[in-house]
């Protein structure tokens, strides 16, 4: 059950062309990931290759069943049924299947006839021709396992009352247990935690599946993946093996087509001068006009071959952010106790920590970042920044109010500086090209490289980051990594990124028993998260909960 990509091209109606002469293969059992900077046009290729869209130009092939999970699958405001979630999930004739049943036996429950009846009897044969006892069971253990409730409890929930990462891992659960062969999935990582991004690398590994993902976590795509398709300079180029062995697969292929392009370059030349020398010649003698005309003809056919293609040049990101000085303590918490999600607890944060703050979904990490930063959130307890400390908040869902309707040049400006030094600043962040865009209409890559530039221009040296790397491509993180390392300043920052993880320094951990404890060590603290019943040794780990 094999991918098959040739020659495809790609361009909103009206707008530039995304990609053209796309072509890659991803045999059958295969684990790949398309990847790529934001906005080249990941999604919509995943989307094509579903059959969502159509390509301007070449072919694309799936051998058996495929299914598609979007990166927006159940969106907070989608006001669907778990049942109905599921039941989409499932492939068309279920999904029709399903919703017949439901409709005839809420008919025949309100008011039971003959009609009814029959009625509901002809939807549980055709439930039975689907397979669907099978696949309800299939229902049942996912929603035992995500949401520690039976499908017959949980199947009237509105999906609105799911955290994003329960979305995802119930998606996630009926594509891996269904019978299809291909799966297709943007961005499944997206709002898992820790030990749900394991999991998901364990269902990846494991499966029999052709999978084609799209992710930004390097960790992922060292451990789950078998090869990655880039997406650069138009085209796509696959890489055979994972993300630990790439950039050096990169500068290779780079190196390679920079010197066949120089070898090109050279034997254009070549052919040139040759041409030109027997043209004299002829002008001398007629008896090298045939020589010269021959000369001609080979040097125009090599020409209109074309050259090999050029290495693509990578995508520039700098991003600058200096801090300043600020007192030693930076954050004091005593007995803060955090919305009811949290046991009182104490903390003290001093200059120049990197402190990452982690946990499964709902501990009330977000909460914590988002007090600090200023926002209402209900508390008990105290906490205090210290001295000249300046905090800057960065948002998990990019959901900023004041660009809100504004473009980046825009949002920028109450910050000063003339548009000749926003341009500057945001060519540094690659944003240049939408500078006159509204901020809703930047990829979700491009708002959070927007939100590292405000808060870089507003001289934050108290930085409080809720999943930086969320959305950022690959040379983005790793360009926030670098700076973050340069910052003189404090960093708090939210993160399930394990590759993130371990360039902080300290490990804060927010548990659903409402404890707060603190690991010396990236190792200790993700078996901490992994396991409630993991025990560590001693004095890599202690409890900061007061009561």
């Amino acid at each position: 059950m094999a991918i098959t990509v040739s020659g495809v091209s790609f361009g909103h109606p009206g707008g530039e062309t995304l990609f053209f002469d796309v072509s890659f293969r991803v045999d059958t059992g295969a684990h790949a990931a398309l990847i790529g900077d934001n906005a080249t046009g990941k999604s919509t290729l995943l989307q094509l290759i579903a059959g969502r869209l159509e390509p301007e130009e070449g072919t694309i092939a799936i051998d058996g069943s495929v299914r598609y999970m979007p990166q927006s699958i159940g969106q907070r405001d989608d006001p669907v049924t778990v049942r109905e979630f599921l039941a989409g999930l499932s492939g068309p004739r279920v999904t029709e299947a399903a919703n017949t049943l439901h409709e005839a036996e809420s008919d025949n429950l309100r008011e039971a006839t003959r009609e009814t009846g029959m009625a509901l009897a002809a939807a549980l044969e055709e439930w039975g021709a689907v397979h669907g006892f099978e696949i309800e069971a299939l229902w049942d253990t996912a929603t035992t396992d995500v949401l520690r409730q039976p499908f017959a409890a949980a199947a009237e929930r509105l999906i609105t009352t799911l955290s994003g990462g329960e979305r995802k891992r119930l998606a996630l659960e009926i594509l891996f247990g269904s019978d299809a062969g291909v799966l297709l999935l943007d961005e499944p990582d997206n709002f898992l935690d820790i030990p749900a991004k394991r999991w998901l690398e364990e269902r990846v590994r494991a499966s029999q599946k052709t999978i084609l993902l799209i992710s930004h976590d390097r960790e992922l795509l060292s451990n789950a993946v078998d090869r990655l398709v880039t997406i650069e300079a138009s085209g796509a180029w696959t890489h055979g093996g994972s993300y630990r062995g790439y950039d050096e697969a990169r500068s290779a292929r780079n190196e390679r087509l920079g010197d066949a392009l120089e070898r090109w370059k050279d034997e254009e030349r070549r052919l040139y001068r040759h041409m030109k020398l027997l043209k004299q010649r002829a002008l001398i003698s007629d008896a090298n006009a045939s020589r010269a005309a021959a000369a001609e003809t080979r040097w125009k056919r090599f020409v209109d071959v074309g050259p090999p293609p050029a290495p693509p040049s990578d995508q520039r990101v700098s991003m600058r952010l200096r801090g300043s000085d600020s007192g030693r303590r930076v954050v004091r918490c005593l007995d803060l106790q955090i919305a009811q999600l949290t046991r009182p607890f104490s903390l003290d944060v001093y200059y120049g920590d990197r402190v990452a703050v982690m946990g499964p979904n709902g501990s009330g990490k977000s909460h914590f970042v988002r007090l600090l930063g200023g926002d209402t959130i209900d508390h008990a307890g105290s906490f205090a920044l210290g001295a000249r400390v300046h905090a800057g908040l960065f948002v998990q869902t990019n959901d900023r109010t004041d660009f809100t309707g504004r473009t980046p040049i825009d949002a920028l400006a109450p910050g000063g500086g003339s548009d000749e030094t926003l341009m500057r600043q945001l060519a540094r962040y690659g944003l240049a090209g939408a500078a006159r865009l509204p901020y809703e209409n930047l990829s979700g890559g491009q708002q959070a490289r927007l939100q590292v530039l405000a808060l870089e221009r507003s001289g934050a040296n108290l930085l409080l980051l809720d999943e930086p790397s969320d959305n950022l491509d690959l040379v983005s993180a790793d360009a926030l990594q670098r700076a973050l390392e340069e910052f003189s300043g404090t960093v708090i920052a939210v993160t399930h990124d394990r590759w993130f993880m371990r360039s902080l320094d300290r490990y804060v951990l927010f548990r659903l028993d409402r404890r707060v404890g603190e690991a010396f060590d990236p190792d200790t603290a993700v078996q901490v998260i992994d396991d409630p019943d993991f025990v560590p040794g001693p004095g890599s780990f202690t409890w900061l909960t007061t009561s």
